[in-house]
């Protein structure tokens, strides 16, 4: 049998920890990049996310030359504005206003870099995954009682569909573990399809 190869989460989110472990995949290691994640000029939503993933892959990479490193970015878009990772409370309500009552998107972008036997630049496997949310035409109250429980802290577009955020969603095209922060069916289709062993 073939020694599994290590495998390193580029990321300092522990919703993304917890999806790995729901398809039994567990990482050797969990190092976050620090990096700026500022959109740059006339930079497309899912353009963003597959660079920023890329970006943290590259720089965790450079500290774990011989493992396996894995990273993702989250981008809640409306139309071809991206929306924030709220950190005080006026963007959350921000947010949640433009989200109320329309269709947003949420784009996930994943790399995996796989180091290179003979010293070249690692191997690079990617992929964009967007998803459609709806929110419900959303009241003052309950933009008010959402606010008030914090939970949109740090998270892309201001809301956490894991959460509280459900209620208040009335529907979902396509990956929901993407907006979480992981699409699952591709990273799975990524790590085993490149052999790492599966479950």
């Amino acid at each position: 049998m073939l020694k599994a190869p290590r495998l390193v989460l580029a990321s300092a989110s522990p919703r993304r920890l917890d999806l790995l472990r729901q398809i039994a995949v567990v990482p050797d290691a969990v190092d976050p990049a620090d990096i700026d994640e500022t959109p740059l000029p006339e930079e497309l939503p899912p353009q963003h996310a597959l660079r920023v993933a890329g970006e943290k892959a590259a720089r965790v990479a450079e500290r774990h030359p011989d493992s396996w490193v894995l990273a993702a970015d989250t981008v809640v878009a409306c139309g071809r504005r991206i929306l924030p990772k709220a950190e005080e409370e006026a963007q959350a309500r921000q947010c949640l206003r433009l989200l109320s009552g329309r269709r947003h998107r949420v784009f996930g972008g994943v790399v995996l870099l796989l180091p290179s036997p003979d010293g070249t630049p690692p191997r690079r496997l990617e992929r964009v995954v967007r998803t459609d949310v709806t929110f419900k035409a959303l009241s003052d109250d309950e933009m008010a009682s959402y606010v008030a429980c914090g939970e949109w802290r740090g998270k892309a577009g201001g809301y956490a569909i894991q959460g509280r955020a459900a209620a208040l969603i009335r529907w979902i095209g396509g990956s929901y573990s993407n907006v979480v922060g992981l699409p699952l069916h591709e990273v799975a289709g990524l790590l085993f399809g490149a052999g790492f062993p599966r479950p």
